[in-house]
């Protein structure tokens, strides 16, 4: 449950564009003793309504080990505009998402490269040939199914409650 309402994102396509201007999302999943939780390069889309978030990572590794053991997700990403003062201190202006799902890992040949599509048009290298890509053989993409996602930003501009107070004491 959101503390602060008033900065809580409603609007599913407000919600979709936090995230696709994201450069990065972080993963937290369950490690052994602690969490673990590991930045990534993403690419997504939305199927039936659905956030779809495909990833690459080495074949091998902690992250694929923890995932493997238990699919279960929580994904994180933010923009950070930056610090500026208010009525009663300062403030962090930023745009943040956060979602939980499942992750698998894809096999089928056709959804590799679909997913590894979807990352190189995040990044702006459209319909860059995967055959000329050496590396392609020894990855492993993964695919996060978000079941929910919400959002959360604090914009240059907008006043809480505690700033117009402030402004009007002044």
């Amino acid at each position: 449950m959101m503390r602060r309402k008033d900065r809580e994102v409603r609007d599913n396509e407000e919600i979709l564009g936090i995230l696709y201007r994201c450069d990065t999302v972080r993963i937290a999943m369950l490690g052994e003793k602690y969490p673990y939780i590991v930045p990534v390069s993403f690419g997504m889309e939305v199927m039936n309504d659905k956030v779809i978030i495909y990833f690459h990572c080495a074949q091998q590794g902690l992250k694929v080990n923890l995932l493997k053991k238990n699919p279960n997700v929580y994904v994180e990403g933010d923009i950070f505009i930056k610090v500026e003062k208010t009525g009663h201190g300062i403030t962090a202006r930023y745009e943040s998402i956060i979602g939980f799902g499942k992750c698998y890992f894809v096999s089928d040949e056709d959804e590799i490269a679909h997913g590894l599509k979807l990352m190189t048009e995040h990044y702006g290298y459209f319909d860059y040939p995967l055959d000329r890509c050496a590396g392609v053989h020894h990855l492993l993409i993964g695919k996060i199914l978000l079941e929910e996602i919400t959002g959360k930003r604090n914009l240059p501009g907008t006043m809480t409650p505690a700033d117009k107070a402030a402004q009007n004491l002044n």
